[in-house]
């Protein structure tokens, strides 16, 4: 569905810059957020494949602003394990329906709500090498639903990493799990060239968001961001899952 207004526009861009400045102080949540706006804008088969290169771009600069602290044990651990389940996962994306893809978002979504407020804290450290199993699980589950980030936080934290090392790396994780998820679309053609532009456009934005979540990430309440996070997947995983 192409965009037809300015005013659609305006939403997108808008809702971009506060996902990706969301994203940029806590290391997950931007997806989230730009999500459900897209999903609205354009339907969940072009939806995630537009998240994924807008992602891509922001969580590229994430890597880029946090390049020095990057962990390279758990990177390279991570991509092992979820190369080849990003691409399975972009294949089987073609072909699910679209009204079971809607509602499995909108669960996906209310299911990362709960899951931050259920789980007690970490209570072990995943070992380095545990990450090729925690990148096979969630790039799987990442080409399907486009948003992984608020459940596969907590491990990057439990195992030790904070605040530009954990955004770092589990943004540079992330690119890793996009670019093998827009191969996988690319093979089965529900990534057209308008789609790459569309995401490519929401690009600089997402960078700009990335610059403004690094300066602020030490000055700004984060409770106030997971507040906000918190409410907007809230509202858009019951209307995804009543609609269909």
């Amino acid at each position: 569905m192409p965009v037809h207004s300015i005013a659609q526009w305006t939403l997108l861009l808008a809702t971009a810059l506060v996902a990706s400045t969301l994203a940029g102080v806590t290391g997950f949540g931007g997806a989230a957020v730009l999500l459900p706006v897209l999903v609205a804008v354009f339907g969940p088969r072009e939806a995630v494949p537009i998240l994924t290169v807008a992602q891509l771009i922001g969580n590229g600069s994430r890597v880029w602003f946090n390049r020095r602290e990057l962990d390279w044990g758990v990177i390279k651990w991570f991509a092992l394990g979820g190369v080849p389940t990003a691409f399975i996962g972009g294949m089987l994306f073609a072909t699910a329906p679209l009204s079971a893809l809607t509602r499995l978002i909108g669960a996906f979504l209310l299911l990362m709500v709960v899951w931050r407020h259920i789980r007690s804290g970490p209570v072990w450290k995943p070992p380095q090498k545990s990450f090729a199993a925690i990148g096979a699980g969630f790039s799987f589950l990442s080409a399907l639903v486009g948003s992984v980030g608020p459940i596969m936080a907590p491990l990057f934290l439990a195992y030790g990493l904070v605040k530009g090392a954990y955004i770092g790396t589990e943004a540079l994780a992330t690119v890793i799990m996009h670019v093998t998820k827009l191969v996988a679309y690319r093979e089965t053609a529900i990534l057209p060239g308008s789609d790459i532009l569309t995401g490519l456009a929401l690009g600089p934005i997402m960078v700009l968001g990335s610059f403004v979540g690094k300066k602020i990430i030490e000055r700004l309440p984060e409770r106030v961001f997971i507040l906000i996070i918190e409410i907007v997947m809230t509202t858009a995983g019951l209307l995804f899952l009543i609609r269909g």
